[in-house]
């Protein structure tokens, strides 16, 4: 095949495969959300996706490593979206509901977030968290984020002294998501739907108003 046919016909293939691939991986992020790793079936992700379930192995080799993908994408968004946040010009108080807000917000406009998250969990405890991915890699700049966030604070005098940063940010992540991975135990508790339309906005209000009083100075 001559050099510019060639050309022409790899510019025309690549955002087919990529396309392809976008397909699969959303196919593949729904199947496991609502069937969860071991419940999830190659044949049902690769009709999902509009591919013959040849084709899906041939791209990802396994169910496991397509898992781990779907994990490490969603985890990348998460991650970037967060990182990205530009909060450093606001006041501290701000800046810290606006990244608690941006964390609720992903898994409330993502319905598909909570369920895959709590099965990102399950695979990662079950001596599988020594893989490198998306959400450990990013883990330091997010840490970074938060320590700058509450050493500002600090320095104005608003936020107390001895709060961890580390803890802060791990506090914010379990009770801004806990809503959506931990559903049925926090609405049984509660005494509402954590995912109703209320009572997201009720358990969003108070998850953080706690996470900001715990780290206000007393007067």
């Amino acid at each position: 095949m001559p050099t510019d046919d060639l050309q022409s016909f790899s510019a025309r293939a690549e955002p087919s495969k990529r396309d392809t691939l976008e397909r699969l991986l959303s196919a593949a992020k729904k199947i496991f959300a609502q069937k969860g790793l071991a419940g999830a079936r190659m044949e049902d992700i690769a009709r999902q996706a509009g591919v013959t379930k040849q084709l899906v192995y041939h791209y990802y080799g396994s169910k496991e490593s397509l898992f781990t993908t779907v994990l490490d994408d969603s985890s990348r968004q998460i991650m970037d979206e967060l990182v990205a946040l530009n909060v450093e010009n606001l006041p501290p108080q701000q800046a810290l509901l606006t990244l608690l807000d941006c964390t609720f917000e992903q898994y409330m406009n993502d319905p598909l977030l909570g369920s895959l998250a709590l099965e990102g969990i399950r695979y990662h405890e079950s001596a599988h968290d020594d893989q490198v991915n998306s959400f450990s890699g990013q883990s330091p700049a997010l840490k970074a984020k938060f320590a700058s966030l509450l050493q500002r604070g600090i320095s104005d005098g608003i936020f107390r002294a001895d709060v961890d940063a580390r803890f802060l940010l791990a506090t914010s992540a379990l009770l801004m998501s806990g809503g959506f991975t931990n559903h049925y135990t926090l609405s049984v508790l509660v005494g509402f739907d954590t995912r109703s339309t209320e009572g997201m906005k009720i358990w969003r209000e108070h998850a953080a108003n706690f996470i900001l009083a715990a780290i206000i100075k007393p007067c």
